[in-house]
């Protein structure tokens, strides 16, 4: 891995790039690859965010100086080649001098013969000022690939004396898939002080220390629930796809011996409150592992690159978590714009097209569950092979679904006794969602509460369905409109059982 990176970063430094950006958090990671680089350089200085000119090789302290004027040592036309790193930065790049002091060596490296001075930014956020963005090249230190990280573990164990089966092997890579080589060895080492040996139970403590990386990131949100498939209506289809899919994601390494690919989700559309953000939790709960939400309203930032970066940040949080369930619900909200002109549309459309790439191309465990009410407002690319694994539609739940969901609801509330005939219900129930069912349980749970025989009966349901509104009569132009969109397209029907 050092090698190809090196090789990569070299051919930038001989493409005369005179500033190069590494977003990285692992420090020596980084300072081996620019020393493996830069052994023909002149020199090699360093100046971190403590405001410290340091030696780059002991990290000694030569002096205290401001950015600027440590970038002023090598503003002048003198013959030179060296390379700058400057670590943690990214605070000062709103500085109009420093950003002056960059533009002036950028230049000077692009056309002066006798000038050849590589910038480094080495930072743990990515900040691109306007002025020099152009300048600037985004360097990506990849992650650990499957064999790379199968190296680690043999390395470690073999350090240890820990012997190893092939299905342990397995299971721990596709485990640690997301990880850096520096997170991996921390974990391996902590589970050795903690058992003494490596096994294939240590997934449970890589979970844990992945969820770790969540909680620092700020833009995913990891979610508790309590939610499983029984506590889903219906769906039939649905609910089968899904399980056959657990069969393959909860043994992912020997389903990838056995010549597999990766799952790498699916998009479900449909009606509102007819189960699309349950099936999303209990997708989650069938899988055996942890469910992130992505918000992208929380992506977007002021200055010219976040909003991209963040979003890199995002996807690389939930690759550093995987194998995990990445939900992001409304999809059409999250993507509104894409196409358009202007400054929200353009970020939103550079947005669309980074997501829609790494949906295509991922090669990790992360299994996208993304859900949408309104589909004909979504870029037609989300709906071509290869984007999700499947497509299904959820239509408001037909007699024998709503029978399971007064079903479910009433048996969470231990109120599924003989005073209750669900059948009787179901007349008076057309055109109600999931939701209306849930509150009508709800609603009528509570009058019986404050009733003086605190009993839940037909009649006492028949009564709260009289006065309350389905989604059918209160959203009705909605969800006429909505029946009408979705007939233009092919989608699997995730209700009816087959």
């Amino acid at each position: 891995m050092i090698q190809a990176d090196s090789q990569k970063l070299a051919s930038y430094v001989d493409a005369l790039r005179p500033i190069i950006y590494i977003n990285h958090f692992d420090f020596h990671a980084v300072d081996e690859l620019i020393a493996s680089v830069g052994k023909d350089m002149d020199r090699i200085e360093e100046y971190n965010e403590a405001g410290h000119y340091v030696d780059f090789k002991t990290k000694v302290s030569k002096t205290e100086l401001t950015l600027a004027a440590f970038l002023a040592t090598f503003d002048d036309i003198e013959p030179k080649k060296a390379f700058v790193v400057l670590k943690d930065v990214h605070g000062q790049l709103q500085n109009a001098e420093v950003v002056a002091r960059l533009k002036s060596i950028a230049q000077k490296t692009m056309f002066n013969d006798q000038f050849y001075v590589t910038i480094f930014l080495v930072c743990s956020e990515l900040v691109l000022p306007p002025e020099i963005e152009k300048m600037i090249t985004v360097f990506d230190i990849p992650l650990p690939t499957q064999s790379e990280i199968e190296e680690i573990i043999k390395d470690y164990a073999d350090g240890f004396q820990i012997s190893l089966d092939d299905d342990t092997l397995n299971e721990l890579v596709v485990s640690f898939k997301g990880l850096s080589d520096f997170e991996i060895r921390q974990i391996l080492n902590l589970a050795y002080q903690k058992s003494g040996m490596i096994t294939r139970d240590d997934k449970e403590l890589i979970l844990k220390e992945k969820e770790q990386i969540i909680k620092k990131s700020g833009i995913l949100e990891i979610l508790s629930f309590n939610s499983n498939m029984n506590d889903v209506g219906g769906l039939y289809n649905l609910k089968k796809y899904l399980r056959d899919k657990a069969q393959i994601f909860n043994n992912l390494g020997e389903a990838r011996k056995f010549g597999i690919d990766l799952p790498k989700g699916i998009l479900i559309v449909g009606m509102p409150g007819c189960g699309k953000s349950l099936t999303a939790k209990a997708t989650a709960s069938e899988f055996k592992a942890p469910l992130l939400r992505l918000d992208i309203g929380k992506l977007m930032g002021k200055y010219v690159g976040e909003s991209e970066n963040n979003l890199r940040k995002a996807i690389k949080t939930a690759e550093a978590v995987a194998p995990c369930v990445l939900w992001i619900d409304e999809l059409e909200k999250a993507f509104a714009g894409v196409g358009g002109t202007g400054g929200g549309s353009d970020i939103t459309t550079r947005l669309f097209g980074q997501f829609l790439t790494w949906l295509q191309e991922k090669e990790s465990s992360v299994y996208v569950v993304a859900t949408s009410n309104d589909i004909s407002i979504l870029p037609p690319e989300f709906l071509r092979k290869g984007r999700f694994d499947e497509l299904f539609l959820v239509e408001l739940p037909d007699p024998e679904e709503r029978r399971k969901i007064f079903e479910i609801h009433l048996e969470k509330r231990g109120k599924l006794t003989n005073e209750v005939d669900v059948i009787q219900l179901l007349k008076d129930t057309d055109g109600y969602s999931g939701a209306d069912i849930e509150a009508v349980v709800k609603e009528t749970v509570e009058a019986a509460f404050i009733s003086a025989d605190r009993t839940v009966t037909t009649e006492k349901l028949l009564k709260t369905i009289k006065v309350a509104k389905s989604i059918s009569e209160t959203l009705k132009e909605k969800i006429d409109d909505l029946k009408k969109k979705y007939e233009k397209y092919d989608f699997k029907n995730a209700n009816t059982a087959k």
